[in-house]
């Protein structure tokens, strides 16, 4: 379990195919490694991945196929936001994120407001119905307030802060991004198919 909130930005440093998929090889000096060990969940960019290699600044995970073929953003030299997993006690400052990506996203467009950025993204139609005006949704792993919906197109507004602190500072038209709908939208979605 997450909340969204982006913890560090690292850096994909290697991808190794193997028979399963393929093994990161991540760099990230600006997490904390303070009581990780093998076995941790930590969302690398939304997505929920076991650490199987500790050596810091490093970490390393394995990524299946299945994973691989439903999320974006693992190449190497791509920036990663980094979230370890959320433990009794910690505030919930964002957002419940499960870090199973829903699907992929792209970017229409950016447009600067001020010292912001207002981006629009476009989601499969699939998913698009989970999306509402001031709801929640995790794009790439960061716990963002919907602020507009048209179709298959919602908007979001990002302060300098969160453009400084996560990899959707250096977005640019037609990247791809790992969506995460809120979870309370599908519980609510599957609730209403049982009538008493």
């Amino acid at each position: 379990m997450f909340t969204g909130i982006i913890q560090a930005v690292g850096s994909i440093e290697s991808v190794t195919p193997g028979a399963g998929g393929v093994r990161l090889q991540i760099a990230c000096a600006a997490l904390d490694f303070n009581g990780i060990k093998l076995g941790d969940s930590i969302a690398v960019n939304g997505t929920c991945l076991t650490a199987v290699a500790i050596a810091a600044p490093q970490l390393a995970f394995d990524v299946s196929r299945e994973t691989l073929a439903c999320t974006a953003g693992f190449a190497a030299g791509t920036p990663v936001n980094l979230e370890r997993s959320l433990r009794v006690g910690d505030g919930l400052d964002g957002h419940i994120v499960s870090g199973h990506v829903d699907g992929i996203g792209s970017v229409v467009r950016i447009t600067a407001e001020g010292d912001n950025r207002r981006i629009a993204f476009e989601v499969p139609r699939e998913l698009a119905k989970y999306v509402a005006r001031k709801g929640s949704v995790a794009v790439d792993g960061v716990s963002l307030t919907v602020n507009a919906v048209e179709g298959c197109t919602f908007e979001v507004n990002l302060i300098p802060h969160t453009l400084a602190h996560t990899n959707l500072g250096v977005l640019a038209a037609g990247a791809k991004v790992n969506i995460e709908v809120d979870t309370l939208a599908r519980y609510a979605e599957r609730l209403s198919q049982f009538k008493d």
